[in-house]
């Protein structure tokens, strides 16, 4: 608990360094209609190719970097760390691709954790429209 207590404060010091520092930090809501069609299911979705939010209001709790920027993200984002500190299986997210990149659709902390835990990729559905 403790480790998952540190990380989330150490991400969210870092979100606020960033915004203090560089404007534009906020995570980019990206347009649905956007969303290529392509292969769909079950896929390993490279950490870094996942740049913004298909939700408004999940754009609010974290940056552009995925980190988490208000306190009411702490309680879920502990908890996915804590599950993945024990080997949890996770649910894969749920992402739209756009473009070169992926908008979350839902799984917004789990990429935050993964992110903060220097993952290089996450499971993921992808989807079409």
């Amino acid at each position: 608990m403790i480790d998952a207590e540190h990380a989330f404060t150490r991400a969210r010091r870092r979100a606020a360094l960033k915004r203090a520092f560089r404007s534009g930090s906020e995570l980019p809501v990206l347009s649905a209609r956007s969303g290529a069609r392509g292969p769909r299911g079950i896929r390993e979705i490279p950490i870094d190719a996942i740049r913004g939010t298909l939700e408004p209001t999940r754009a609010a709790q974290f940056d552009a970097d995925f980190r988490p920027v208000r306190r009411a993200a702490r309680t879920r984002w502990e908890r996915i760390w804590m599950a993945e500190e024990r080997g949890a299986l996770l649910p894969p997210i749920s992402v739209v691709p756009v473009g070169t990149m992926y908008a979350v659709r839902d799984g917004h902390h789990r990429v935050s954790v993964a992110r903060a835990r220097g993952a290089v990729a996450i499971d993921g559905v992808v989807d079409g429209f």
